[in-house]
């Protein structure tokens, strides 16, 4: 995406690309860090006062100020003296803050367009609320990512995932942009309102290159029929762009549209903090408590105690026995769920049942095609088979269909680049914003490590025990689910120079 970037002393800042650059060389910054700063240095000269800062850093959070404090502190540090030994960030007593250096702004930096696949392309774009209701957002949302599923699921299209699709929400941007980014020829927009009883859905299929509107649509029904608008919209949009109706294995839908918008909330909460992954548990077990037959929120329960594994710092055997109860009642539910089938493939892998997680990845895809996930986790899954460049190959895979993929995607890629002996690449890749400052840090150590610099090495490896202090290479290797004893020991050797404990 196309946006401003500012320059200033031997730095320059990409806000929408979440970077910042000294003397052309990527600086490690925190997300919270890097909005303060884009806000200052976006109104160089001005006073912003603390709360129209805290506002931009943590958008509808109250926060102590003393975070704002910290933060400004560590930005003052990592930017250190401006030419002529002067602060760039000024406080202004009792006010707020100042950004006082001189700064250019600079034109954007467009992705460069990917190439079209061999078979008809789409995005659909996030579904637009037109209710009153704020909380209705959920629902916007909701509909938008069961179109996505239902199109993916369609082995004659090439869809983009959700994550990158979402990277859109409420940007004003051209469609052949957005095409170009994406490597799409086409986009579904559309609007939702949700309302009394009723549901008013309007969708309109573009043809991003000649810019025709190729179908357009509106649905006004009742709430109970949401799930037959959503199969009837991707009817309609096969047919458009595959000439004839094709019908995959039918999905198993919610029967309660309570449990579906806990749902819907929960999954975006997936992949982040340890209060977030508690705030979604909490949501999904009250959604399967409303429908004891949802497949998907078993699903993500599943993966909700599998993070919560994570989040604590090393596996347990009742999480373990749990995450893979709930992905075979998942499964159970929903055999044709893609998405059900790659999570219990990739805890099975987990469980040293190869041949199982082997079949269970292969007949997701088999369901969908498209879901780009699946190829992530099994990059992950394959690499530490010692199949290295299969593992790579399905890594890019995945990032094709999901340009702007969630964070856990980079540590996969670093992983891989790392097995792969591509150590430059690795500390890249693990560097970005997405993925510093997670587990992924583990990796970028040993790459660092087995390029000689070693001082680097240990500053992560530091860094990353602060936030894993039980972490042995023992004990992780022993839980890993290795089948090459060569690329084990390649990551055992990297974790060894970087001053990982044994």
């Amino acid at each position: 995406m196309q946006g401003l970037r500012f320059a200033f002393g031997p730095f320059v800042l990409d806000p929408d690309a979440g970077t910042l650059l000294r003397n052309d060389e990527p600086v490690a910054i925190g997300h919270r860090g890097l909005k303060l700063l884009a806000a200052l240095v976006g109104r160089s000269g001005e006073i912003l006062a603390k709360a129209e800062l805290m506002d931009a850093a943590w958008p509808g959070l109250a926060v102590e100020e003393g975070n704002l404090t910290v933060q400004i502190a560590q930005l003052r540090k990592l930017l250190g003296r401006a030419a002529g030994g002067g602060e760039w960030i000024v406080t202004v007593p009792r006010v707020g803050y100042r950004f006082t250096g001189a700064m250019q702004r600079l034109g954007g930096v467009k992705r460069k367009a990917l190439p079209l696949p061999d078979k008809p392309s789409i995005a659909v774009l996030p579904f637009l609320n037109i209710g009153n209701d704020p909380e209705q957002e959920s629902f916007a949302d909701g509909l938008t990512e069961d179109l996505i599923t239902d199109l993916s699921r369609m082995p004659g299209l090439f869809v983009i995932a959700r994550n990158s699709a979402f990277a859109y929400k409420s940007r004003a941007i051209d469609v052949h942009e957005i095409a170009d980014e994406l490597g799409v020829r086409y986009l579904l927009e559309g609007s939702a309102r949700r309302a009394a009883g009723r549901v008013r859905v309007n969708a309109k299929l573009i043809d991003a290159v000649s810019g025709d509107h190729l179908w357009a649509e509106r649905f006004d029904r009742s709430l109970d029929d949401i799930f037959v608008v959503q199969d009837e919209v991707t009817a309609r949009i096969v047919e458009a762009l595959l000439g004839r109706l094709r019908t995959p294995p039918p999905r198993h839908r919610p029967r309660s549209l309570d449990a579906y918008d806990l749902c819907v909330r929960a999954r975006n909460l997936m992949d982040d903090s340890p209060q977030a992954a508690a705030e979604a548990h909490l949501m999904l077990t009250r959604a399967v408590s409303l429908d004891p037959d949802y497949a998907e929120a078993y699903r993500w329960l599943a993966m909700n105690h599998w993070m919560g594994w994570v989040h604590s710092r090393g596996p347990t055997d009742p999480t373990r026995s749990i995450a893979l109860q709930l992905a075979r009642k998942a499964v159970a539910l929903d055999p044709n769920d893609a998405g059900c089938r790659w999570v219990l493939a990739y805890l099975l892998a987990y469980e040293r049942d190869f041949a199982a997680a082997e079949a269970g990845f292969a007949k997701a895809i088999e369901l969908d095609p498209n879901e780009a996930d699946t190829f992530a986790a099994l990059s992950d899954i394959t690499v530490l088979a010692g199949r290295i460049e299969e593992g790579l190959e399905h890594i890019r895979k995945a990032f094709r269909l999901n340009p702007f993929p969630a964070s856990w995607y980079y540590l996969a890629l670093g992983q891989a680049q790392y097995a792969a002996a591509q150590y430059a690449a690795a500390v890249e890749t693990l560097r970005r914003e997405e993925t510093y400052r997670t587990s992924s840090r583990r990796f970028l150590a040993a790459s660092l490590a087995q390029l000689g610099r070693f001082d680097e090495a240990r500053a992560e490896t530091e860094l990353f025990l602060v936030a894993n202090p039980g972490f042995s290479i023992r004990h992780w290797a022993a839980t890993e689910p290795f089948r090459d004893a060569r690329t084990l020991e390649h990551f055992v050797e990297g974790y060894r120079k970087a001053g990982l404990p044994e």
